[in-house]
C-alpha cells in the first residue's frame, strides 16, 4: 500500500518544478518571465570599445532555457557580454542555461539595462516588454550599481567562463525550496520522506553542477547553511575564494552620480594578501568651475599600518595628479581631496589608465595588485592602475551644468560631506510572503 501512495505522489508532482526556487527578495521592477534582448549604448557603455551587449533580465520560468537558447544561437557574435540582473526562479533551468553558456564560452556580468523609451512607464510593462522582445538592437543605457543576480540567477551566471561582479552589484544565493503539488490525503510520513529524498538529489545535483562549474565545494556547503527565506549576499573574499570572480582588482567604470553636487564615480576592491580580506576604495571627481575641478579619493582605513599614508595619482609619465594632504579620518575610511585644474583633468582623460602609488612607514615597497619597476613614482611606493573609461563621456556630462570660472581668489572647497564609499547602497532582501 505504501508504494502505491508513493507512486501516486510523484504522479502528481507539478513536472520541472521540483526544484524551483521562489525567492524571497522582493520582485517588484522584474518581469514574470526571463527576457533577453540584444541592448546597444554609448561608446563605451560596456567597457573600453565595447557598446553592444546581452540583457538578460527578469524571473527565471519554466521554459527560459530554450528561449535563451533560440536566442543566443541567433547570434553570430559569440563573445558579446551578457549582463544579468534577475531574482532568480527555477533551478532546473538555470542549470540549463548556464551549461550552454558553459559551451559557448560566454562572459557573463552583472548589470542593469534601462531602455530609455520605457521610460514613460516601467522596464516590465507590456509596452516596454514590447519593445524589448523586437528583433534587432534596442538603445539602451547600463549600470552595475544596485544591480542583482540572486537565487537561481546565482546558477545561472556560473556557467560563464569569464565572471564579474562589479564592486557595487550582488550575487546572492540561498538554499531551494521543493515544491510538489499532491492530491488526496497520503500519509504525511510518506510525503516527509519522499520530501527528504528529493532534497537530497538536489543538494547531490548542485553538488555535480558546481563541480562542473569549477566552482569550490565551500559554496554548496554555504548554500546549505542559508534558509531558504533569507538570502546570502556573497562578500568579495568569498567570490575570490570560491573561483567565482578572481579579479585582484575588481572595479566599476566611471559613472555620472545625479546627487544634489553631481560627480563621477569610480569603485574598485584592493585585494589584500592571499584574498581573504579587499579593501573598499572610491574615487570621486566634481567640477567646480570650467577651469577647476576636486578629486576625492575614499578608502577603508588599514588598520595594520601605523602612521599615516601618502598617495600619488600619475597619468602618464610625469603628470602627478593628486594627492598632496595629508588625509582626513571618517569613521573607518581616509579621505583625500585636492583640486585638480583643468589641464590636469584633461591629462586624466587622455589616457587608458590612471597609475596609483601608496606608501606608508612600514611599507616594503610592494603591492598586493602589482609593483611596476618601470613607474616614474618615487621608490618606496606600491602600485596599481584604475581603468579611466567612462570618465570622459563622465566629465562631459559633468561641464553642461558646471558654472564658469570666477575671477579672484579660489576659496578651498570643502570636503562634500558624503565621503564613505556609496558602495553600500547594495539590493536588499526581505523575507516572501
Amino acid at each position: 500500500m505504501l508504494s502505491r501512495v508513493l507512486f501516486f505522489v510523484a504522479l502528481l508532482l507539478v513536472p520541472g518544478v521540483l526544484r524551483a526556487e521562489e525567492t524571497p527578495v522582493e520582485k517588484v521592477g522584474f518581469a514574470k518571465r526571463l527576457t533577453i534582448y540584444l541592448a546597444k549604448g554609448p561608446a563605451n557603455a560596456c567597457g573600453a570599445g565595447c557598446d553592444r551587449w546581452i540583457a538578460i533580465e527578469g524571473e527565471i520560468d519554466r521554459d527560459a532555457a530554450a528561449r535563451i537558447r533560440s536566442f543566443l544561437l541567433a547570434m553570430k557574435d559569440t563573445q558579446l557580454p551578457i549582463y544579468l540582473h534577475s531574482p532568480g526562479g527555477n533551478v532546473e533551468q538555470s542549470y540549463a542555461i548556464a551549461r550552454f553558456l558553459r559551451a559557448r564560452k560566454a562572459v557573463a556580468r552583472v548589470g542593469r539595462t534601462n531602455v530609455p523609451a520605457c521610460s514613460t512607464g516601467t522596464q516590465v510593462d507590456a509596452a516596454c516588454l514590447k519593445i524589448k522582445a523586437a528583433k534587432g538592437e534596442v538603445e539602451a543605457e547600463l549600470t552595475t550599481r544596485n544591480a542583482m543576480c540572486v537565487s537561481a540567477c546565482a546558477y545561472l551566471f556560473l556557467g560563464a567562463t569569464t565572471r564579474e561582479v562589479a564592486p557595487d552589484s550582488v550575487l546572492g544565493v540561498h538554499n531551494s525550496k521543493l515544491m510538489f503539488v499532491v492530491h488526496g490525503h497520503p500519509p504525511p510520513q510518506a510525503v516527509a520522506d519522499f520530501r527528504r529524498r528529493e532534497m537530497v538529489s538536489a543538494d547531490r545535483d548542485r553538488n555535480l553542477f558546481l563541480a562542473a562549474m569549477g566552482i569550490s565545494h565551500e559554496l554548496s556547503e554555504l548554500i546549505r547553511t542559508v534558509k531558504f527565506e533569507s538570502l546570502h549576499v556573497l562578500t568579495r573574499p568569498e567570490l575570490y575564494r570560491f573561483g567565482i570572480d578572481t579579479r585582484p582588482l575588481p572595479e566599476t567604470l566611471w559613472a555620472v552620480e545625479k546627487e544634489t553636487r553631481p560627480y563621477v564615480r569610480k569603485i574598485a576592491q584592493e585585494k589584500k594578501g592571499d584574498g581573504s580580506s579587499f579593501r573598499m576604495m572610491e574615487w570621486r571627481l566634481f567640477c567646480e568651475n570650467r577651469d577647476r575641478g576636486r578629486l576625492m579619493f575614499v578608502r577603508e582605513f588599514d588598520e595594520g599600518v601605523a602612521g599615516k599614508s601618502t598617495v600619488v595619482m600619475m597619468a602618464g609619465a610625469t603628470k602627478t595628479i593628486a594627492f598632496g594632504r595629508s588625509p582626513a579620518r571618517f569613521g573607518k575610511y581616509e579621505v583625500w581631496s585636492d583640486p585638480v585644474s583643468s589641464d590636469s583633468v584633461q591629462a586624466m582623460l587622455a589616457v587608458p589608465h590612471l597609475q596609483v602609488g601608496e606608501s606608508t612607514p612600514s611599507s616594503d615597497a610592494r603591492s598586493d595588485v602589482r609593483s611596476d619597476p618601470k613607474s616614474d613614482l618615487k621608490p618606496g611606493y606600491a602600485t596599481f592602475d584604475i581603468d579611466t573609461t567612462g570618465l570622459d563621456q563622465g566629465w562631459t556630462q559633468l561641464l553642461a551644468s558646471c558654472p564658469a570660472a570666477t575671477a579672484g581668489p579660489k576659496p578651498a572647497a570643502p570636503i562634500p560631506p558624503v565621503v564613505s564609499p556609496s558602495v553600500n547602497a547594495a539590493p536588499t532582501a526581505s523575507p516572501a510572503p
